[in-house]
């Protein structure tokens, strides 16, 4: 079967995000590195580009280039990644749907609840997808908890408990650290730091394990270091579609916590816990039952699971492979568009646009509950209200 073409946009040399994107593109052999814009300065681009073995005429300078040098070839990409600065998400993401690209996204996928209706209408009109990386849902055992909670293992849903909090910011004298700084600068990060960038993780998780949207919500959110703008701390009650509970914290102040990404849903039949820096365990405490550990891998888990699980049990998958899954999932999405046929259940996981609206909607709601004293504010976008 040939390779689906892939191209990246940002995640240059030195990038954070970069090698994890390339190395979940590339894991299954679906995608091939055919074209990218790695760099907002256009000669490192394209000589990064050259270096990880891309063709010269399709190391390109910057987007707007890549754009004009893909869109009129016969084997042009056919998925873009976008993995630069926030703040030009929503431009390039538009550029490239009404291009005929399909698209996966770095969140936050826009800055502004409108430009997220926007995105959401442009993907449906063109009937490109757009997908956003919340990339932590493609991890096995996140998947296998969705469908534990479908098929009624926990019962009806009373309770959702997410948090995502570490302690890497916790210093007040790193305040003039330039890869610090800008995030708790509302003309660099927008409305909301720490909310926006990992709270809308563990929030979106909790939604794609429930299987259901946050309506309306209540936060409390704090600069612990005076000198900041925008929060660095806040507690979030939520409520979701089918009437569950939500309860999330998230930090960057919490000394200690390295990652934390942790999720505990609570049904009428049983609790399932899981953690993502311990990926390959699941807790799962029926009603009346002993405490049961669901390993990654074993035999008999849902289609799901199965489905995203590549090494042997007791050896750990950790986050490219999560990555990998996404990419797992959008490759088998363009090749049913392509072959005309539906896309298997077991992999119509991707996050999409709509995800991505929900959640900057969401950002906008915490900022509005934080200013008026955690007062109840409605979490939807107006398109879904």
């Amino acid at each position: 079967m040939r390779k689906l073409k892939w191209g990246m946009i940002g995640g240059g040399e030195g990038s954070q995000i970069g090698p994890a994107h390339r190395l979940g593109a590339g894991l299954d052999g679906a995608f091939e590195f055919a074209a990218g814009a790695l760099d907002h300065r256009p000669d490192a681009g394209r000589d990064y580009g050259r270096r990880l073995g891309l063709d010269a005429d399709r190391a390109y300078g910057d987007w707007h280039e890549m754009l004009e040098g893909e869109k009129n070839r016969p084997n042009r990409v056919d998925l873009v990644t976008v993995a630069t600065p926030n703040s030009t998400h929503y431009e390039i993401t538009k550029a490239y749907l009404e291009a005929g690209f399909h698209v996966l996204c770095e969140k936050p996928m826009t800055m502004t609840i409108e430009e997220g209706e926007d995105i959401v209408r442009i993907a449906e009109a063109t009937g490109r997808i757009c997908a956003v990386n919340y990339g932590y849902s493609g991890y096995s055992l996140v998947r296998h908890m969705k469908a534990m909670v479908a098929r009624g293992d926990l019962g009806q849903i009373r309770l959702v408990k997410a948090e995502f909090a570490h302690g890497h910011h916790a210093d007040a004298t790193d305040a003039d650290n330039p890869r610090v700084r800008w995030r708790y600068d509302p003309a660099q990060a927008g409305v909301s730091a720490q909310f926006a960038d990992c709270g809308i993780h563990a929030l979106h998780m909790a939604c794609f394990v429930t299987g259901q949207d946050v309506e309306k919500l209540s936060a409390d959110t704090v600069s612990c270091i005076p000198s900041r703008v925008l929060e660095d701390d806040a507690m979030v009650n939520f409520r979701l579609s089918g009437g569950t509970v939500g309860r999330l914290w998230t930090s960057s102040i919490a000394i200690g916590r390295q990652h934390g990404l942790t999720l505990q849903v609570f049904g009428e039949k049983g609790g399932l816990r899981w953690a993502q820096e311990q990926p390959n365990q699941l807790y799962f405490m029926p009603l009346g039952g002993r405490l049961q550990i669901i390993e990654r891998g074993e035999a008999n888990l849902s289609p799901e699971a199965d489905r995203t699980s590549r090494v042997t049990i007791g050896h750990a998958e950790g986050m490219p492979l999560a990555f990998a899954n996404i990419y797992k999932d959008l490759a088998e999405a363009i090749r049913a568009g392509k072959e005309g046929r539906p896309i298997d259940p077991a992999a119509n996981l991707y996050p999409r646009a709509e995800d991505g609206l929900r959640s900057m909607a969401a950002v906008f709601a915490v900022a509005e509950s934080g200013l008026a004293h955690g007062q109840w504010v409605e979490a939807r976008p107006p398109m879904f209200r």
